[in-house]
């Protein structure tokens, strides 16, 4: 099941933005991030796909959920204009953002080029 990050879950488990000037994260596991509201529409089409994801790569990729309503400040330091926003944090190297519902098959698409790359 997918975690809700508050602040200070999210300064301690994904970047410490606020002593880290540089972007480094700290998490074990790539990760994916949802950035959401309760009221988003679009958002309610993502929360399933999300939670199989988080059930299918349950020990390969960390998922977390963060409600844009409740961490307005986490929201802001990303820059959320529009939800869902979904961050794809790569172990290594830098985090790419999408907005708006994904199909399952892409998120499918990016955790397999971006995540869990295959090594060749």
């Amino acid at each position: 099941m997918a975690e809700h990050l508050t602040l200070e879950a999210f300064k301690e488990r994904v970047f410490d933005f606020e002593n880290e000037k540089e972007w480094k994260y700290r998490g074990e596991l790539p990760a994916i991030i949802d950035f959401y509201a309760d009221w988003c529409g679009p958002c309610k089409m993502v929360a399933p796909v999300i939670e199989k994801l988080s059930t299918k790569y349950r020990d390969k990729i960390s998922v977390y959920k963060v409600d844009t309503e409740a961490e307005q400040e986490l929201a802001g330091m990303f820059g959320i204009q529009s939800i869902p926003t979904i961050l794809f944090i790569p172990k290594e190297g830098q985090p790419r953002v999408s907005m708006g519902a994904l199909p399952e098959k892409e998120f499918e698409r990016i955790i397999g080029e971006m995540l869990l790359p295959v090594e060749a």
